[in-house]
């Protein structure tokens, strides 16, 4: 198994990417410390248990400081190290730039962007004292190629490739890699509420011919967060079937 015995913390993984990434560490052997503001984490968690995997849910909004940091603290006492943080949570506000609101663009902000750092801030320390930890964070591939209507979205996903580049720099003299993966067009809860015909209009733009899965990008926090990615760091890799170009 490619994460035995290591302890595993994501965010956002009530649903979607999150969820098929709890799911797949844990049948790599990781331990798991499930954040979620979606009560659906509990079911989750028991789901998991009963299937023999070592799971805790903690319902944490990432852009909580005190929250994040208090929480960050029971799951290291509890499971005495943390060695994986999966940044994953994240929302959409889409609207043009003339009619997008100040909250519209706050609140995307906050989560997708203010909530790694808080997450990301708290868990260093931890890492740093273990000298071992692998930092993934969620970012797009709209970052590289930009999306109508989502400038509040693209702005957090651009910033989290340059903060992993930094991150990467700074956190690496502490055994710690840092990278991050830009997802494509992806078949999830959210994404389900898309019209279809606007679904339908960017498969000519996608190589492949088609959208990706959950497991796809769980694949690929499956290897930046495992050891065969021990001298990858500062990266962002692209799953998106050839679209970011």
């Amino acid at each position: 198994m490619r994460l035995k015995n290591k302890i595993a913390l994501i965010t956002g993984g009530a649903n979607g990417i999150g969820l098929a990434t709890a799911e797949r560490f844990a049948k790599e052997g990781a331990k798991i410390i499930l954040w979620d503001v979606s009560d659906q984490g509990n079911e989750i968690a028991d789901r998991l248990k009963m299937e023999g995997h070592e799971i805790i849910f903690k319902k944490v909004s990432v852009t909580n400081q005190d929250d994040v940091q208090k929480s960050m603290t029971e799951a290291h006492e509890h499971f005495g190290r943390i060695d994986i943080l999966i940044n994953n949570a994240g929302i959409t506000r889409d609207r043009t730039l003339l009619k997008m609101t100040m909250k519209e663009w706050d609140d995307v902000i906050s989560v997708n962007l203010t909530g790694v750092f808080i997450c990301t801030q708290a868990i260093a320390p931890i890492m740093k004292e273990q000298n071992y930890g692998r930092i993934v964070s969620a970012s797009s591939n709209v970052a590289i190629r930009g999306n109508f209507g989502q400038t509040n979205y693209v702005a957090t996903k651009s910033a989290i490739i340059g903060m992993t580049k930094v991150w990467a720099m700074e956190l690496g003299r502490y055994n710690i890699t840092v990278n991050c993966i830009a997802p494509g067009f992806i078949t999830t809860a959210m994404t389900d509420l898309m019209p279809e015909e606007v679904r339908k209009q960017t498969i000519p733009h996608i190589p492949l011919g088609k959208w990706g899965v959950p497991d796809d990008i769980a694949n690929g926090y499956l290897y930046l967060a495992s050891d065969e990615a021990s001298f990858v760091s500062g990266i962002c890799l692209t799953i998106d079937g050839g679209a970011a170009r």
